[in-house]
């Protein structure tokens, strides 16, 4: 004896994503600013004159990856409660992608999902972090393990944020810009390397590039069941090492970069780079002082952490391997002593 639940249907979670001076936001309802200590003293009065709500609440949390975790989840969730937030309620995601990651979080569980905006203030987020829907948090056993695909409302990218961005910061969004050049777009790649990020206009075009990249993967693949898992180059590597150093030492994208490097390796080693090719995006990544380069002090630990992650399995560890420049694989088929070379190559630097 069978029942049938028919619940096939068509859900609509498109989105407009804008590219400029942050418009006036007339909300009909309750809102919460979600924002940390460093983005409120700068930008919070700013935003303040361009929200406008029926009831309007501000939630601070500290600054860092390192409070990317449940408690912070629960801060803003004790927010919505103490306020009575409702289903017809909205979030503001304020700030860079750990803001972003656990607003969309936070708003994805309360009341089993309520709606929420993007205001990005920093460029990794605005290229990457605050587009496709992924949300979560970091807990001990690695980075954004839990978490869920919840779409926002609206992004709205506003390039005034980035006059205030500390160099660092900068560079580390401008990794995961080089991620999607990489991947998806040699053209892009080869502009990259003969423009320069420091002039607005450049910047605002590069910005463009890189959200409709991403938007258009989004697009062909909401939930990372296919070409998604490609924007993801550079992390596999990556996510391990911001673990190994327990979020303090590298700032995402900086990790990131670090991530390619090894992949690029790893390409070169199964003839689907070039040396020529691994050199040129390392180039690019060092042109805006990002880090290449990192002390591996256990391979076997390192390689066993591959496993946690998200889209791997079992037996089998999915690498993003890039094919030259401009186009990418998804495999599963790296064989061990490939990916043992490279981890004990830069456990030798």
């Amino acid at each position: 004896m069978q029942v049938n639940i028919a619940l096939k249907k068509v859900v609509d979670n498109s989105y407009d994503i804008t590219i400029n001076t942050l418009p006036t936001l007339h909300l009909d309802t309750k809102v919460a600013i979600v924002t940390n200590e460093t983005v409120s003293a700068i930008h919070l009065e700013y935003l303040l004159t361009k929200v406008s709500a029926k009831e309007l609440h501000v939630v601070t949390l500290k600054d860092g990856e390192k409070y990317k975790n449940q408690e912070s989840i629960d801060t803003i969730l004790e927010s919505l409660f103490e306020n009575r937030f409702n289903r017809k309620s909205i979030l503001i995601a304020f700030g860079g992608g750990v803001i972003g990651d656990m607003t969309g979080f936070a708003a994805s569980i309360y009341q089993r999902g309520i709606d929420f905006i993007q205001i990005p203030t920093t460029l990794l987020s605005q290229v990457d972090a605050s587009v496709g829907g992924k949300t979560g948090m970091n807990n001990k056993y690695g980075k954004n393990l839990v978490g869920a695909f919840h779409q926002p409302k609206a992004v709205y990218i506003d390039p005034y944020f980035l006059t205030t961005l500390p160099s660092r910061e900068f560079s580390a969004g401008v990794a995961e810009i080089v991620k999607m050049a990489v991947t998806f777009n040699k053209d892009f790649f080869e502009f990259l390397e003969c423009s320069d990020l420091n002039n607005p206009e450049v910047l605002q075009e590069v910005i463009k590039q890189a959200v409709s990249t991403k938007a258009d993967v989004v697009t062909k693949d909401e939930k990372e069941h296919g070409i998604r898992a490609a924007l993801n180059y550079g992390h596999t590597f990556g996510h391990v090492i911001e673990n190994e150093t327990k979020y303090k030492k590298y700032l995402h994208g900086e990790a990131v970069a670090i991530g390619m490097v090894m992949a690029n390796d790893v390409a070169v080693k199964m003839n689907l780079m070039s040396e020529k090719e691994a050199a040129r995006v390392k180039a690019l990544l060092e042109k805006y002082n990002l880090p290449t380069s990192y002390k591996i002090e256990n391979s076997r630990s390192f390689y066993e952490a591959f496993f946690l992650d998200k889209k791997s399995s079992d037996s089998a560890i999915t690498f993003i391997i890039p094919i030259g420049i401009g186009n990418v694989t998804i495999t599963d088929k790296v064989d061990i002593g490939t990916i043992m070379c490279v981890l004990n190559k830069f456990g030798e630097s």
